[in-house]
């Protein structure tokens, strides 16, 4: 198997909790508002991670131009990408057109008025 860059980056973030638990075992010491904020760091990078290796060029970007204007739709749909991979329900990697239809499914419906003139 090769070592694509998305495994080196994720080989890179073993490495790097791995010294961070190490570190924390042996001193112990840290602020918990630092240590917390490190695990939110840590755990933002693996998602990041498992979206780049699970979306394509196309599927990413039409993403981040999503999070441009909404970034609550974003958000859930990174969260629903990442929990799709991590159980295995994805397949291949998410293209562009199945991004559309991910995203049109998170969207709530525009509620249309019917204007009568009488």
């Amino acid at each position: 198997m090769s070592n694509s860059p998305d495994d080196d980056r994720l080989e890179e973030l073993r490495e790097q909790k791995r010294k961070e638990l190490k570190q924390q075992q042996q001193g112990g010491e840290g602020d918990p508002a630092e240590r917390q904020q490190a695990a939110q760091q840590q755990a933002e990078a693996q998602r990041e991670a498992v979206l780049k290796k699970h979306l394509t060029d196309g599927a990413r970007q039409r993403l981040n131009a999503v999070e441009m204007s909404k970034p609550q739709v974003a958000k859930q749909v990174k969260q629903q990408v990442v929990a799709l991979a991590q159980s295995g329900r994805v397949q291949d990697r998410i293209d562009e057109q199945q991004m559309k239809e991910l995203l049109k499914e998170l969207q709530p419906d525009s509620k249309s008025y019917d204007i009568q003139h009488r």
